[in-house]
């Protein structure tokens, strides 16, 4: 039972950070659209800051954006009843883990694995780390920016 209640709360650690992180992408889109439609005044210096800014603003976001994929992936393997094992192995990922980590989808020794060896994982069936999307075929696709700009404006 305590798995169960732990499984519990990183599902509402998972909603949590979801929500933070579609807040957080929907104000830095916004901020970007900002930038780009301001007018462009001052020397080259002031327009290399600004494209700096833009460019370091644009690649938070698209780490944001795999992490959302990420927990969206979690919360769809919860719905499944597969959360928490080990896409591998299959055997019970540590709650421990979980908690560090909580859309882990490999146990430790099959991630040590993975990260010796980056062909292990193709060669054991495991997690294609190019893919972020799980189920659909249409649905594996990597995420790109103009998606999530898209579903933020509906």
């Amino acid at each position: 039972m305590a798995r169960q209640d732990a499984l519990l709360r990183l599902h509402k650690s998972l909603i949590s950070r979801r929500t933070e992180l579609r807040k957080r992408l929907g104000l830095e889109l916004e901020e970007l659209a900002h930038i780009k439609h301001s007018s462009a005044s001052g020397d080259a210096a002031d327009a290399a800051f600004d494209a700096s800014g833009e460019e370091i603003s644009s690649t938070l976001a698209e780490l944001e954006a795999k992490e959302l994929a990420q927990i969206e992936r979690a919360l769809r393997r919860l719905k499944s009843g597969a959360y928490g094992k080990c896409e591998v192995c299959s055997i019970k990922i540590p709650i421990a883990r979980l908690n560090a980590l909580p859309f882990s989808t490999l146990c430790v020794n099959c991630q040590r694995e993975m990260e010796l060896d980056g062909g292990w994982a193709a060669d054991h069936g495991g997690t294609d780390w190019g893919r972020i999307a799980d189920g659909n075929p249409m649905e594996d696709r990597e995420v790109r920016l103009a998606d999530i700009e898209s579903d933020l404006g509906k």
